[in-house]
């Protein structure tokens, strides 16, 4: 049972503002962050000579002092602090231990405990011993009896006879120096002179192998990462990962290792491995070398080389990197430190990795890359529509004449369907015409007249596109078949149907009104100029969001809109006040960010013992700019770039995180009730729907 209260004592909290400068309590930042603490639990030691001395010994995370409620309808103790303890006489018979933390400005969590006096000696033992399943060479020793308060485990290791004590019920630990079989010897214990002992042959095991997978890389442009090995990215083809250089003579081998469904690079007993790859790839415009290693602890360090062949000159340069044993290793070499050697880096075509020690263990390898940060936005990325006025579009003589034709007032109105076309420049340098149902539609395009209509091939939007734009220069090149800005008949040969389908079209473009107006410039064939005046097209989902600080903000039911399941309350919001500020941040130029701060809410899937605030776990800590695409038409928002969400990080449209994997995209059903609320509904895999209320 575990009750929270909002409690300000008020000696602590005067005491700190009247003693204590800003200067040394960092302007109190520290109370203003304060939180209840959590995992209360106490020790407790009986003393065996039947007269029901039990030491209560109280702890906690983030508490500063303790209180204690025997349970026995005696008084409450004393204050306590950290690290103190209390001795209370108790007869035979079962009690409630109430454990009372405090935090530094007296938020208070309480913690009942178990506790049973009796001064019979312990029986009905179960001991259970097992290698722990997550750190090597860890023991842990679990035992239940009847009529027991504690128990000491004596590991059995030579030079330490230190015990390790532990409530009933509750679990002793032991990391071993070396694995083998070792003699472990438990001591039951509880109010009665006798004890009772427990003794088994136990053989202690290493891990040797990663439990889990290496972080995953975050999401990137195609330009700015060229992968070897990894899942994450589209990986050069024809790599062989295990070419034979005689490193078997060395007592090496290697093989594919899959950790639940995740492959990675073995190369047991590291002597030198090399990778060879089918063509030469140029990294020289690439920031780093990205790899993430696993060992035990037999390989100190790893050195890797990148090997250069310039027509036939074969050079390389290697860097070594400190392990971390029994942990991943997530390393990022600077492409300076090669060139800093003199390696030519503009025709890599193998690499090299080297153990230290020479042949003393194995090392597991995913995740290779190189990678460089994406470029900075130009002004131009963003969704923009043909400005809905008079003179929008214009054609003449000279650039930015209308004297042979512009659009007046009425032609808006008429080709509505027209002017509600956007096209889209991403991030990534993609470009996209969006049409919807409908565009404008003229008679080299197969109709008896100019009328609305579905959009016609190649100029429908459905063909891939790029898009370069040169700001000094002042031009624009779509490349894509059927990719055009204004009308999809001009184009720098003329106007169609009268030349060819191009598949790149170059436009002058420049940029006004702090990058909102767009005017394009094209010479169609000779001595045709035509005008485009675009504006830039805001979403409503433009801005900066964050979950409504309110009960029924997140729910999950049976149905959309349903928290039939389970509602966050108000109490939710509070202690979760980490999660609640984080934001969702959407720009007018589709980019995408998760912003979370130094912490946000974690749940035991990304690697915590229990649900708490923390530090963000990657992919899902914001650490990258993602996309998206918002259709205001269908109410859908689509998140593209691993570890980008919103909600929940766990919740994706095949499941919940772990029992899915991390999905490239989310698609999300949105209703805007009003400019600054957002309803956000996804479902889960099958019949699981999320609902989450965001505010502007």
């Amino acid at each position: 049972m575990k009750t929270f209260k909002n409690i300000i004592i008020l000696f602590i909290t005067a005491g700190l503002f009247f003693a204590c400068n800003d200067d040394e309590y960092g302007n109190l930042d520290a109370l203003k962050s304060d939180v209840a603490p959590t995992n209360v639990k106490a020790l407790f030691s009986v003393t065996q000579d039947n007269t029901g001395t039990v030491t209560i010994t109280p702890s906690a995370d983030g508490a500063t002092s303790f209180k204690v409620d025997f349970g026995d309808g005696e008084t409450v103790s004393e204050v306590l602090k950290a690290g103190e303890n209390i001795t209370h006489v108790y007869p035979e018979g079962e009690y409630s231990v109430n454990v009372m933390a405090y935090s530094l400005t007296g938020l208070e969590t309480i913690e009942e405990l178990p506790l049973i006096v009796s001064f019979k000696a312990p029986e009905n033992l179960e001991v259970a011993i097992t290698n722990d399943e997550a750190i090597s060479k860890q023991v842990n020793v679990t035992v239940n009896a009847d009529f027991a308060v504690s128990f000491d485990v004596y590991f059995g290791e030579a030079g330490n006879d230190e015990p390790v004590m532990a409530n009933i019920g509750e679990t002793a630990s032991y990391v071993y120096q070396e694995p083998g079989t070792y003699t472990v010897r438990v001591v039951v214990k509880g109010a009665a002179i006798a004890t009772t002992e427990y003794t088994e042959e136990f053989e202690v095991t290493a891990i040797l192998q990663p439990l889990a997978s290496a972080p995953m890389p975050p999401a990137r442009f195609g330009g700015d990462v060229i992968s070897i090995f990894s899942a994450a990215y589209e990986d050069v083809p024809g790599t062989d990962y295990f070419p034979d250089w005689g490193q078997g003579g060395q007592g090496s081998s290697w093989a594919m290792f899959e950790l639940n469904g995740d492959q990675m690079l073995q190369y047991v007993n590291l002597s030198y491995q090399g990778i060879q790859l089918e063509n030469s790839i140029d990294v020289s415009n690439m920031e780093y070398l990205h790899l993430d290693v696993w060992t035990a602890e037999d390989v100190n360090s790893i050195k890797t080389s990148i090997i250069n062949n310039a027509s036939g000159v074969v050079t390389e340069a290697p860097v070594t990197s400190i392990l971390t044993p029994n942990e991943w290793t997530s390393i990022d070499i600077p492409i300076s430190d090669y060139i800093d050697q003199g390696l030519t880096v503009t025709e890599i075509f193998q690499m090299k990795f080297e153990g230290e020690p020479w042949a003393a263990g194995t090392v597991f390898i995913d995740n290779i890359y190189f990678w460089k940060s994406p470029e900075p936005a130009s002004g131009l990325e963003g969704i923009w529509q043909i400005a809905p006025e008079a003179g929008a579009l214009k054609v003449g003589p000279s650039p930015g004449s209308g004297e042979w034709w512009s659009n007046d007032a009425q032609t808006v109105t008429d080709r509505a369907c027209y002017f509600d076309d956007t096209y889209v420049f991403s991030l990534d340098g993609s470009f996209a015409n969006v049409l919807g149902e409908e565009t404008w539609l003229e008679t080299w395009q197969g109709v008896a007249a100019e009328q609305c209509g579905t959009p016609v091939a190649p100029h429908d939007g459905s063909g891939d596109a790029t898009f370069v734009y040169d700001a000094n220069m002042g031009t624009l090149t779509l490349d894509g078949s059927g990719a055009y800005i204004g009308l999809p008949k001009v184009n720098n040969e003329g106007e169609l149907p009268n030349v060819s389908v191009p598949t790149s079209i170059t436009y002058d473009v420049s940029l006004s009104d702090d990058n909102n107006t767009m005017t394009i410039g094209i010479e169609s064939g000779s001595g045709v100029f035509w005008t485009f005046k675009l504006i830039r097209y805001i979403p409503p989902v433009a801005g900066t969001w964050q979950l409504a600080p309110e009960a029924g903000a997140l729910m999950v039911g049976p149905s959309p809109g349903s928290g039939e399941w389970w509602s966050s309350d108000a109490q939710t919001v509070i202690d979760r006040a980490c999660y609640f500020d984080d934001s969702y941040e959407f720009g007018s130029d589709g980019s995408f960010k998760n912003v979370q701060g130094t912490e946000t809410w974690l749940e035991t899937w990304q690697g915590v013992a229990s649900e708490q605030c923390g530090t963000p776990v990657a992919p899902h800590d914001g650490s990258v700019t993602y996309t998206y695409g918002y259709d205001e038409t269908n109410g859908t928002i689509t998140l593209n770039g691993t570890g980008a969400y919103l909600g929940l990080p766990k919740v994706n449209n095949d499941g919940e995180l772990p029992n899915v994997a991390v999905p490239a995209s989310i698609s999300y059903d949105v209703n805007m009730t009003d400019s600054n609320t957002m309803i956000v509904t996804i479902e889960a895999g099958t019949g699981v729907f999320w609902t989450y209320k965001l505010v502007k």
